[in-house]
């Protein structure tokens, strides 16, 4: 899967590329410690620049030959790159690891270009779409139809990350959720905590959370964690959480406050299968001291419930 970031910029480079030709490498499967994903991407014009990894550099050189060839000929060309081969030493890829790389042309009867914008579309609505490549003609569609010789690629949503709480924890959490490739979005009604000088380039909501999560929509990519430490603003928040397919939510508090957390909220009307959703206190046990090793442990806690 390519991150979300590294897919924007593919789907832009596609755009402003065109209609120039291009081809497409994925990475349709992976062995051992192999340096990048299934379903990572690397697209790459005639002229010779390219967006995107298929190896994090080890074999892109190749990669780069094997796209020239596949743009002028438009015939889908398969690579296997892997410790046993003389090749992948040559290359750079000795870590161990085997990667199997598809290279299409992008035009009908490979990647048709109209996918990115279908992709593109997919994500902005917040839903995720999925691909089917036939490995035998190399030709991609929308849907999904896994079998013997084809290779299904899923793209999720953008990945965010709803913080509620404008404290100083919340300024090191979206700083990491950014270099996660995790959109952050601050949620706070108090005007004095929520300012663009305490966070600069992040997305500020002023409005009341409960109110303000309903309007952003989560979905399975979405992270949800409250930092106020005021039940007038987090618990609001959780019981809206709790109604969304949010795939993390996150309390922070001891364990005493969130018991009583825990009785307010059942008060409110949550239900007990509701309430083990949340994570609470918030983050991995990694014994955490100080605001940024705390929004460490929130963000090693929230990319650990993406991953499941």
């Amino acid at each position: 899967m390519t991150q979300s970031g590294e897919l924007d910029r593919l789907i832009a480079a596609a755009r402003h590329w065109s209609p120039g030709r291009m081809a497409l490498a994925t990475v349709i499967a992976t062995w051992g410690s192999a340096p990048r994903p299934r379903g990572g991407h690397m697209l790459i014009h005639e002229d010779g620049r390219f967006e995107g990894s298929v190896s994090g550099g080890c074999v892109e050189g190749e990669v780069l030959l094997a796209a020239a060839a596949t743009i002028a000929d438009g015939q889908t060309r398969r690579l296997d790159y892997g410790v046993a081969d003389e090749s992948a030493w040559a290359v750079g890829l000795p870590c161990g690891g085997q990667i199997e790389i598809l290279v299409q042309p992008v035009a009908a009867g490979g990647f048709p270009p109209a996918l990115f914008e279908a992709i593109a579309a997919a994500r902005a609505a917040g839903q995720t779409i999925a691909l089917t490549t036939d490995l035998a003609s190399g030709a991609t569609s929308v849907g999904e139809d896994p079998g013997e010789g084809r290779f299904v690629n899923r793209y999720a949503p953008p990945r965010r990350l709803l913080i509620v709480g404008a404290v100083q924890i919340a300024q090191s959490l979206a700083a990491i959720a950014r270099e996660l490739d995790v959109a952050p979005v601050l949620i706070d009604p108090r005007s004095r905590f929520l300012t663009e000088a305490r966070f600069p380039g992040v997305l500020l909501d002023d409005r009341w959370p409960d109110e303000a999560i309903a309007a952003h929509r989560p979905d399975s990519a979405t992270a949800i964690v409250t930092l106020s430490h005021d039940p007038k603003i987090d618990d609001p928040a959780l019981i809206a959480a709790l109604a969304s397919p949010a795939m993390y939510i996150a309390a922070l508090g001891s364990r005493r406050s969130h018991a009583m957390r825990l009785e307010r909220l059942a008060l409110a009307g949550v239900r007990e299968a509701d309430l083990t959703r949340i994570d609470a206190p918030a983050g991995l046990a990694i014994g955490a001291q100080g605001p940024a090793e705390i929004a460490l442990s929130i963000a090693a806690g929230m990319v650990q419930a993406f991953r499941r």
